[in-house]
């Protein structure tokens, strides 16, 4: 589970937890991951785990984002099955009995998909609609509509996922990726219980990009693309001219169609020039081999777990 500043959320959070775990058949393991929280946070996770043995925090050394905190939950995760859920309850704690039953039924990998989203704007809802169905159609992949972090996870999958270290990480893509038996359940996701989204408009941007340019080359190829057809057009376009002006016809005397042309063709090769510093800058990224984050405490871990995750 991520936290980054939920200290109003996580009381009532743990409460929840607590229940469902209660509620299921075996042992249970809750481990929370500190992504470089700012307010009360850091202490009342170590007070959470001070209090009960099956909870287990990671703290980061700053703020390395969300998929990176899921990357270290996976990391440390010792469970037949583990779920990421997020901190903020819109994902209720309650739906995980469904998880572990289509589990226990044979899936691997098993999707929440959200049938309602409350308290979110048309807008939130519109866009992230239309992103599922892009990436679905840019790419190989198909993540089911509508679905979010929230999911269930064989000991099987989780270890493959921590074989694959990749900086820009899109855990919802990569754990379609792998394969595996999968299935979904639905349920309805609730308003935030407290605080603020720490998804505005900007950061789901760059997610939406990171996810596309993880698994398709599509907008490279669109380039391509543009090109032959600009190509072809001044092919077509330039005997017609020269036709047109040997017999009379003034209409395209002067620069206008010419400047015109020049800065269509122009703002087309800088967008797609943009499009190709995307793709190189995740190579400069990959190539630093930079852990993908930095641990500043284990806390309820035991020796041999502490051993067995590189980050």
């Amino acid at each position: 589970m991520p936290v980054f500043n939920e200290a109003e959320s996580l009381p009532e959070l743990y409460r929840r937890m607590c229940k469902v775990m209660d509620g299921l058949d075996g042992t249970c393991e809750l481990i929370l991951v500190n992504d470089g929280s700012q307010d009360g946070t850091p202490q009342l996770l170590r007070a959470l785990q001070t209090a009960d043995a099956r909870v287990r925090v990671l703290e980061f050394s700053r703020n390395f984002g969300h998929q990176m905190a899921i990357t270290a939950g996976l990391d440390y995760a010792g469970g037949s099955a583990v779920v990421i859920i997020d901190a903020d309850l819109q994902d209720p704690p309650e739906a995980i009995p469904q998880l572990v039953a289509e589990w226990q039924r044979g899936a691997q990998v098993v999707f929440a998909v959200r049938a309602k989203r409350l308290g979110e704007s048309w807008l939130k809802r519109s866009t992230a609609a239309a992103f599922y169905r892009i990436i679905n159609r840019l790419t190989e992949l198909h993540i089911p509509l509508d679905s979010g972090d929230f999911r269930l996870l064989d000991r099987q999958v989780v270890l493959a996922l921590r074989e694959v270290r990749e900086h820009h990480r899109f855990m919802r893509g990569l754990s379609v990726w792998l394969g595996f038996r999968q299935a979904s359940v639905q349920y309805v996701r609730n308003e935030r219980f407290a605080g603020v989204s720490k998804y505005p408009m900007r950061k789901m941007l760059r997610f939406a990009a990171d996810g596309i340019t993880s698994f398709s080359y599509v907008p490279l190829q669109l380039a391509t693309t543009l090109g032959f057809i600009a190509a072809g057009m001044a092919l077509l376009g330039i005997p017609a001219v020269l036709l047109l002006r040997l017999s009379g016809y003034l209409a395209f005397e002067g620069q206008a169609t010419t400047l015109s042309s020049v800065l269509l063709l122009g703002g087309v090769q800088l967008i797609f020039l943009g499009i190709i510093g995307e793709y190189l800058g995740r190579i400069y990224n990959e190539v630093k081999k930079r852990p993908l984050y930095i641990l500043s405490a284990q806390l309820g871990f035991n020796e041999s777990q502490n051993k067995l995750p590189k980050p």
